[in-house]
């Protein structure tokens, strides 16, 4: 695809754009401005390519293709059934997978899918064997509420919000905190390390159905192996998040023990962040749970996003690519240069470290709450998303500490020497913003105040990296 053909094809879809709500246009254009512009450092933000955001502006956004390939609840679907067919082949081969799920349309809707399935295979089936049912709907009514108590009643066991889990992982404010008896493990108090032993303790002491492993905020590696042995030791389910990581699985950077496919019994992921394609989900499971994850149409999910899907089959393709595996590996080394960077500067860091694609900042050496240090690296033109450290005294909404990730700079091309120049800014911001006061003249835990031209001079330094890494480069505007 050539420069001029992209350029053309963006301009006049545009311009199309604008004929009917000019301020759309005008908000998309500034868009890419920005990201242009500025340092992203989101673990959770990529820049997907111009063939993936394309494939996402079709007629397919107008189809409705409830139910699965070859079984729709809508009669013209065999264009979707070839769409769906691609990306979950695609999918399968990537990652070696027996089964792949490819309509959720984000993390959440995959962890869903995922959890309801379990509790079909672990808890629905049995039920309805020992009553002599086929299916819910032939159940009494009491039998159905004894049912219901028992999906109300089941546990699960995932990693803590404050150690580097998710929401989805068992947060009580989210769904899967309201679905399950849930606790949580964190993580070794003195390394910030996952200790595996007292995983297994906590396992053993609470026997859930579900353990959850994988993360959004832990800079290390996770032996899948261990945890699907303690999984088994307890009879649970072993379902793996590795939405922020599939990249570096895909990219083969995450192998043997490193690698949840061949040890969860489910698997569960967003199709952006590391993988680079377009935002949405994706389950991958092994054969004993195919069939109940084939089901989350209609159990969990509605008409699928058939536009998304064929943007997920062209992601899949470009990330069996050889070139995808040069681009994991270099998300990973750059994370290394960006922490060394960091430590050598005297920062500290959750865990020490990295060796995945998360920088875990703790910003209390500054006198800062995420907040301020988040907000004042905006102004200079770093985007970053502050984050909890463990046991964090600032609570999930102010925090301790400031999240990095370098899969999007590193689509860019950013290498060694300008992740080391990242740390060296970024530490600048900081050692020069200082805590701001509450209207009562108390110390303040949002407001802060930037040094005189810092954030000019931080901004003039990051102009000078992207410009050698152009975003989109060929990509015009007229």
């Amino acid at each position: 695809m050539t420069d001029a053909l992209i350029s053309s094809a963006y301009t006049q879809a545009l311009e199309v754009i604008a004929q009917v709500e000019p301020r759309i246009a005008e908000a998309t254009r500034q868009e890419l401005a920005d990201q242009r512009s500025s340092l992203k450092l989101i673990a959770s933000e990529n820049y997907a390519s111009p063939a993936v955001l394309m494939t996402m502006g079709t007629w397919f956004s107008d189809k409705y293709a409830e139910g699965t390939v070859g079984h729709r609840f809508y009669a013209g679907c065999q264009n979707v059934d070839t769409v769906e067919s691609l990306a979950a082949e695609h999918a399968r081969e990537l990652f070696g997978a027996p089964y792949a799920y490819v309509q959720p349309h984000s993390g959440i809707d995959a962890n869903l899918v995922a959890f309801w399935s379990i509790l079909a295979n672990r808890v629905e089936t049995p039920t309805l064997a020992r009553l002599g049912a086929k299916n819910v709907n032939e159940l009494s009514e009491a039998d159905w509420e004894s049912l219901r108590h028992e999906f109300g009643n089941q546990r699960l066991l995932g990693m803590s919000l404050d150690a580097g889990g998710h929401l989805t992982h068992g947060f009580r404010p989210n769904i899967s905190g309201k679905m399950f008896h849930q606790q949580q493990y964190g993580t070794d108090p003195a390394t910030g390390l996952l200790d595996y032993d007292a995983v297994a303790a906590k396992a053993r002491e609470f026997k859930p159905l579900v353990l959850v492993a994988g993360y959004s905020a832990y800079p290390r590696r996770v032996n899948f192996a261990t945890m699907r042995e303690i999984a088994d030791e307890v009879g649970a389910v072993l379902m793996v998040d590795m939405a922020h990581f599939a990249g570096l699985v895909a990219g083969k950077v995450f192998t043997g023990d490193e690698d949840p496919v061949p040890h969860a019994h489910i698997t569960t992921t967003t199709t952006h962040k590391s993988l680079r394609g377009p935002r949405g989900g994706m389950v991958l499971a092994q054969e004993e749970f195919a069939a109940d994850v084939d089901r989350g149409c209609p159990m969990v999910l509605g008409g699928p996003l058939s536009h998304v899907m064929a943007a997920k089959a062209v992601a899949f393709a470009e990330a069996r690519q050889p070139s995808f595996r040069t681009y994991a590996q270099a998300v990973v080394d750059n994370a290394r240069s960006l922490a060394d960077g960091f430590l050598q500067r005297g920062a500290t860091l959750v865990t020490g470290g990295t060796d995945n694609h998360i920088v875990l900042l703790d910003v209390s050496s500054y006198g800062l709450t995420g907040r301020q240090a988040e907000s004042a690296l905006l102004d200079a033109g770093v985007v970053t998303n502050r984050n909890s450290v463990p046991a964090d005294p600032n609570g999930a909404w102010y925090t301790s500490g400031i999240r990095l990730g370098t899969p999007a700079l590193t689509t860019r091309g950013f290498g060694h020497d300008e992740f080391d120049r990242v740390a060296e800014l970024i530490v600048d911001v900081l050692t020069q913003t200082q805590p701001g006061t509450t209207k009562a003249g108390g110390p303040s835990k949002a407001s802060y105040v930037l040094g005189d031209g810092v954030a000019d001079k931080t901004k003039d330094a990051s102009v000078e990296m992207l410009e050698k890494h152009p975003l989109y480069p060929g990509l015009e505007l007229t």
